[in-house]
């Protein structure tokens, strides 16, 4: 049987890739056939895409309001100030969400970026208090390295990790007067 090349894999991982993208719950057997590969490619793929990070964990998409949490955003700005190693070291060693469960925070997603932000973080909260507590906690973590912080709270989330809200629909009620 002749060896797959490297550009007829790429192909078929990007296939299985997607598949997975659009829902992480799928079974192999329905990847395969929609992806036109075996069963055990599928299988022998996604082994691989986990062992080299490609494929990082799985997440299911859930409506925070049947949790009763509410949903915020931190958008962060730091100083020219340059960071120290302990700094950096408290971010790769995690400090924050260590410091957000304590109040009930649970973030969902903290993203360096390029732009007018430096960082953005995307947490669920019981309510504003602890949202506001928590933008507390990252000003003190991050003393004198932030220069400015903004927290926003999430209204509605229309797309959630590429899949759209069975709820659509209660999107016209944010736009009724």
């Amino acid at each position: 049987m002749a060896k797959s090349s490297v550009k007829q894999i790429e192909k078929d991982e990007r296939k299985i890739l997607e598949e997975l993208a659009k829902n992480a719950n799928k079974n192999i057997n329905d990847i395969a056939e929609t992806c036109g590969v075996s069963r055990q490619k599928v299988w022998r793929v996604i082994n691989n895409l986990e062992k080299n990070h490609t494929i990082w964990g799985y997440v299911a998409v859930v409506d925070e309001e049947k949790l009763d949490k509410k949903s915020y955003i931190i958008l962060l700005k730091r100083t020219s100030k340059p960071s120290s190693q302990e700094l950096i070291d408290k971010i790769i060693g995690r400090d924050l969400p260590e410091k957000g469960k304590k109040i009930g925070i649970e973030i969902i997603n903290s993203i360096y970026t390029h732009g007018v932000y430096d960082w953005v973080i995307f947490f669920n909260a019981n309510d504003i208090k602890s949202a506001k507590a928590f933008v507390e906690e990252v000003n003190k973590l991050f003393e004198g390295l932030v220069s400015d912080i903004h927290l926003i709270e999430k209204m509605f989330s229309a797309v959630s990790c590429g899949v759209t809200n069975p709820d659509i629909k209660k999107l016209n009620e944010f736009f009724k007067i």
